[in-house]
């Protein structure tokens, strides 16, 4: 037996049935928060500093999306392993990245499998570590146009540690280069800058670019002078070093930055969530004097700032390579 429907009950089952439909993409499109545990992908070993940063700022940042937050270490090929992991992972905010400097090193020195700008989403940019020339008290500088003077008064003499090719501690070689019209012979150390900081510290080499943490030590107890801050704010933890702007050397700026990426494509939503939760732990008293004490000085940006800043970085590093001779 059929049982008639009236026109009018057909049209609001219709109704209910598509808004039934309809809901589950429209809480999908609301959506502001991931709806798991969040990993944060570091391409740095345990004990690196991105790694410590990320434990730090994913401390505060469970409490603000309600979620666990889990780092985990991917290293391997300057980052690049980590990178194209979180390139390549669903874009529901569950997975962010910890990006450092050497993420836009690497575009415009190598081939990458995937496109930074496009597959990759600005959060926040945490902080920047201040790259900082120092010198073996032995070379008769005290200040860095002494010692461009001397580089360029003496070519392929003073000797700079760097951390390889292509590192940011290379690049700022290359750029007092540039700056200094000089060429000072770069020694590559492909144990990284400790093994380098070992022949500065015994006078085998003149002078390196390094992270203020590292030196600091050294520099307090006479065992290297340190020249200048290469950004143009002073360090916090040196901040009785002047900047390359103060002393009269304009647009040197090579600090090591750090800060959170997410999948690109992911909802702005969840990344305007992500950047307030990150924005807010470097506000916290515990953190920030973290942060300091690892010799990063804390920043602090949103998304859009952060996508102008990356931009503005590939450039310059693409600048001084097409400026500077292959060391």
């Amino acid at each position: 037996m059929n049982i008639a429907v009236p026109k009018a009950r057909s049209l609001y089952l219709f109704v209910a049935l598509t808004m039934l439909a309809l809901f589950p993409q429209q809480r999908a499109a609301a959506q502001t928060s991931p709806s798991g545990p969040v990993r944060i992908i570091v391409g740095f070993g345990a004990g690196s500093t991105a790694d410590i940063v990320a434990r730090l700022v994913g401390r505060h940042m469970e409490s603000v999306i309600g979620q666990p937050i889990i780092v985990e270490n991917r290293p391997g090929n300057s980052s690049m392993v980590a990178a194209e992991t979180v390139a390549r992972a669903p874009k529901d905010g569950q997975t962010l990245f910890m990006a450092t400097v050497a993420n836009t090193l690497n575009p415009v020195q190598a081939r990458l499998p995937f496109n930074l700008g496009k597959d990759m989403e600005p959060v926040a940019l945490l902080g920047v570590s201040p790259n900082v020339l120092v010198v073996h008290p032995s070379v008769a500088a005290r200040n860095v146009k002494e010692l461009m003077a001397i580089a360029k008064s003496k070519p392929d003499t003073l000797t700079f540690g760097t951390s390889g090719a292509g590192t940011a501690s290379d690049l700022a070689t290359r750029l007092f280069n540039i700056k200094a019209g000089s060429n000072v012979v770069s020694v590559p150390y492909q144990g990284g800058a400790n093994q380098g900081m070992t022949d500065l510290l015994t006078g085998r080499i003149n002078a390196m670019f390094n992270v203020g943490v590292a030196l600091a030590p050294h520099v307090a107890s006479g065992a290297l002078v340190a020249l200048a801050v290469g950004q143009p704010k002073r360090a916090t933890i040196l901040p009785d070093v002047p900047t390359m702007d103060e002393q009269g050397i304009p647009g040197f700026d090579v600090g090591i930055w750090i800060g959170l990426l997410a999948p690109g494509g992911t909802p702005a939503s969840i990344v305007d969530q992500m950047a307030q939760a990150a924005n807010g732990a470097l506000k916290t008293e515990m953190v920030m004097t973290s942060l300091k004490t690892q010799g990063i000085d804390p920043i602090g940006a949103t998304p859009a700032e952060f996508r102008k800043f990356i931009e503005a970085d590939i450039e310059k590093w693409r600048s001084i390579l097409a400026a500077s001779p292959q060391q």
